[in-house]
């Protein structure tokens, strides 16, 4: 019985690969597919972990955090336990930090300083830079001492700079070796080099950097060229205390594949690969498009209670925000009494208004993070937006028009509501690129305040607008 049961097991799993490798759950078919994480979590049910540590011998640190994502607290925690001696550290540090503290409170502080120590200095700091402060003590104790060193150190430089996203690991030689001897260096000294680099930096006798050499341009000269004469003639560093979205910026800007990190005396200190820089621009687009909806990268792993906790202070906001809107609509509650129709077309030109201003402060709020909107061209942009939402405005206006007489048959109604509506969605393109830039200023973030600010003055502008002009000539 045992054995038909493991024969149905390896069919399914065949089944899954199938899926996995061609018509995969994914859409982009990247990653397990959701069939082969059914196969795993089903054979954890069922205590089959020969099986699973099988399957999963070969499976690489992206896909196994994948799956433990995936996988609920219990059978995650069972996971890790179970595959403790495959899965590569690199693995917990693709993991949310929500799910990654889950497992390290289940885990002794030996074992995580195993997982630490084989990463590389960058991950390593990631890993344990929002630990609390006994627990990060008590896995450092546990470090070798030049992995505690690299730790400290970078825990040392602010929490969003270049000092701590670097990485400690790179190749420097003296600017006086040729390329013969550069080669063999790197030949022999292969188990010690970084797990990827696209440079090697040149340094004087002070550990200055003073160059860089690509690897394309080292492999293809003739072994008695000395290396500093392969050194091209600008040279990008990066301040150690550098912000590391003003980093990504100019990986951007430059197309740089890395690039040194440099300490105030210009000593070198550190490396960044364009493979931070990935994690950095998604990092920083993700927390953009989420503070916009209020909420945090981790409330889909955060606890019920953490989760409604989070919430709950900008729903607040919203609150006295729809306050705001309600004193508008209650300074005209003689003129909805006797024109009915307003009430229900006062929500469609202040829906209108929050739409149109949304979409204004989503092209400004990625034009402050990408620097392409500046106090240079501030005011061209929004000139923009305001002619933009007032054309809108006409058209929509005069479709308005069109559905208030085919429905109500009332004309001065229909051109009430389209000079509202033309009134309204102005502002909003006004207002939805002025906010954004007013914050940024102010040094707010303009994702996290922006909304609130903006739904409040469209709310406001379109129901006064709405409301006054029907007082004014429907009364």
């Amino acid at each position: 019985m045992e054995e038909e049961k493991e024969v149905q097991h390896a069919l399914q799993f065949d089944d899954a690969i199938i899926q996995q490798q061609g018509d995969s759950d994914d859409a982009d078919g990247v990653g397990p597919s959701d069939a082969f994480i059914r196969e795993i979590l089903e054979l954890l049910e069922n205590n089959y972990t020969d099986r699973i540590q099988e399957l999963c011998r070969d499976i690489s640190a992206p896909d196994a955090a994948d799956l433990l994502v995936k996988a609920d607290k219990e059978d995650r925690r069972e996971l890790v336990h179970i595959l403790e001696d495959q899965l590569d550290p690199e693995t917990f540090s693709y993991l949310d930090y929500e799910v990654l503290n889950d497992l390290f409170s289940h885990m002794p502080d030996p074992q995580i300083a195993a997982i630490v120590g084989a990463l590389e200095s960058d991950d390593a700091i990631r890993m344990v830079e929002d630990l609390d402060e006994d627990r990060r003590d008590g896995i450092m104790r546990h470090l070798s001492r030049k992995v505690r060193a690299a730790v400290e150190e970078g825990l040392t430089f602010p929490e969003e700079s270049a000092g701590r996203m670097m990485q400690r690991e790179f190749v420097a030689i003296p600017q006086f070796w040729t390329v013969g001897k550069t080669v063999d260096y790197l030949r022999v000294a292969a188990h010690a080099l970084p797990d990827r680099f696209y440079d090697i930096f040149i340094v004087d006798t002070m550990h200055r950097f003073t160059g860089a050499v690509m690897l394309n341009d080292l492999l293809c000269a003739q072994r008695p060229v000395k290396i500093d004469t392969l050194v091209g003639e600008e040279h990008v560093t990066i301040p150690v205390d550098m912000d590391r979205e003003q980093v990504a910026h100019l990986f951007r800007r430059k197309d740089l594949l890395s690039a040194p990190v440099i300490d105030a005396d210009g000593r070198l200190i550190g490396m960044i690969t364009v493979d931070d820089i990935v994690d950095v621009i998604d990092e920083l687009a993700e927390e953009d498009f989420l503070k916009l909806g209020g909420v945090t990268d981790s409330d889909i792993f955060r606890p019920t209670v953490a989760t409604v906790r989070s919430r709950f202070w900008w729903l607040c906001i919203n609150l006295f925000t729809a306050f705001a809107d309600t004193f508008v609509i209650n300074l005209f509650s003689n003129t909805i009494e006797k024109v009915i129709a307003l009430a229900a077309l006062m929500p469609v030109v202040a829906s209108m208004g929050g739409n149109a201003g949304t979409q204004t402060l989503a092209v400004a709020v990625r034009g402050i993070a990408t620097k392409e909107l500046t106090a240079a061209n501030a005011w061209r942009i929004i000139g923009k937006e305001l002619l933009v939402g007032s054309i809108n405005g006409l058209l929509f206006g005069a479709a308005m028009i069109g559905i208030i007489m085919f429905w109500y048959h009332d004309l001065r109604l229909g051109l009430v509501m389209a000079a509202a509506m033309i009134f309204n969605l102005a502002a909003a393109g006004f207002t939805g690129a002025v906010i954004p830039i007013w914050l940024d200023r102010a040094g707010f973030d303009p994702a996290h305040s922006g909304a609130v600010f903006l739904t409040t003055v469209t709310d406001i502008v379109g129901f006064f607008a709405f409301l006054g002009l029907a007082t004014l000539f429907l009364m």
